[in-house]
């Protein structure tokens, strides 16, 4: 059994873990607070800009753009975001899991052909011993979030997939749905994924029959506008598109700027994410203490009465002996 002065520096200790824990917590509260208002800001105009784009490519047969077809892969790239700081929970180990499963799924191209993008230094430590190919150090990217350095690296990938280099791009990240949810998400950049647009159509108060890809795609190779059953009629999921001044210049403008927009907003998403994470995790460490604590000082009291009734028969036996 422990001594009176190890539990009481136990106490002590414990009292000093508890106090540098709820200031971790406080700090982190409050830049969860200017992250969640980033996002929330940030978060409504990029979905609906990549919703309306995507229901414009998926919707019209002769919006065609290099960005949106698929093509064999032979290289692919993924952006993966986690944080440059430790005790955040199972925020990093989540998405490092997530990234070693993705670079699984890809092993068959050879770790030469899995080019990563690490915004963070956990991340890059990771990739770093893995010995897989990273694409730079985004370290700073992880703490300061800068639209302008997601613009040169959107601007990259774009140019890669565009001539050829890349044939894929993924990002890996976690959504922030509430200081207590985060969502690992594992979402698809380039090339523009209408498949997942027209999966959600159902969700959405659309006047026009919703159509699948496979009818599309008849439309757009037999430049008709009936599908193969004679029942059901292939319809534009919205048929009141006006294109002005024309679609290309459409598309040129709106797909870069929907790239952008996609890895600031999950660099924004990420980086609330870890703060929320660290909050939930200090404040559990501190809940921890407190409960230490109050062990530590039952222990303590009952050693010390145990103690203070030793002394008592042992005075109470000498007197009684003389």
């Amino acid at each position: 059994m422990p001594s009176l002065k190890e539990i009481k520096t136990r106490i002590a200790s414990v009292n000093s873990t508890r106090k540098i824990t709820s200031a971790m917590k406080m700090v982190a509260s409050s830049k969860l607070h200017h992250a969640q208002v980033m996002i929330e800001n940030m978060l409504p105009y990029e979905t609906m800009l990549e919703h309306i784009l995507n229901t414009f490519l998926a919707s019209e047969a002769d919006a065609t753009n290099v960005f949106s077809i698929e093509r064999p892969l032979k290289r692919v790239a993924l952006i993966v975001f986690s944080s440059n700081s430790s005790l955040c929970g199972g925020f990093n180990a989540n998405v490092l899991k997530l990234m070693q499963t993705a670079v699984a799924d890809y092993q068959s191209l050879g770790s030469e052909n899995i080019i990563i993008y690490p915004i963070g230094r956990k991340v890059a430590e990771k990739v770093a011993k893995m010995g897989l190919a990273s694409a730079g150090d985004f370290t700073d990217l992880a703490d300061k979030p800068n639209v302008k350095e997601c613009i040169e690296i959107a601007r990259e990938l774009g140019d890669k997939f565009k001539n050829g280099e890349i044939d894929k791009v993924e990002m890996i990240y976690h959504h922030f749905k509430s200081a207590g949810s985060q969502v690992l998400t594992r979402k698809t950049f380039l090339p523009i994924d209408i498949k997942s647009e027209l999966d959600r159509d159902h969700e959405r108060d659309l006047t026009m029959n919703v159509v699948t890809r496979d009818a599309q795609e008849y439309k757009r190779r037999n430049n008709i506008t009936k599908s193969i059953q004679e029942k059901e009629e292939v319809k534009p999921l919205n048929s009141n598109f006006i294109v002005e001044p024309d679609m290309q210049t459409v598309l040129t403008l709106l797909i870069p700027k929907l790239a952008h927009l996609m890895i600031y907003t999950a660099l924004l998403d990420s980086n609330a994410s870890e703060h929320a994470a660290r909050m939930v995790a200090m404040q559990t460490a501190t809940d921890n203490a407190d409960e230490l604590l109050r062990e530590l000082n039952l222990q303590y009291n009952k050693s010390r009465q145990q103690a203070i009734t030793s002394e008592l028969l042992d005075i109470v036996g000498g007197s009684v002996n003389n």
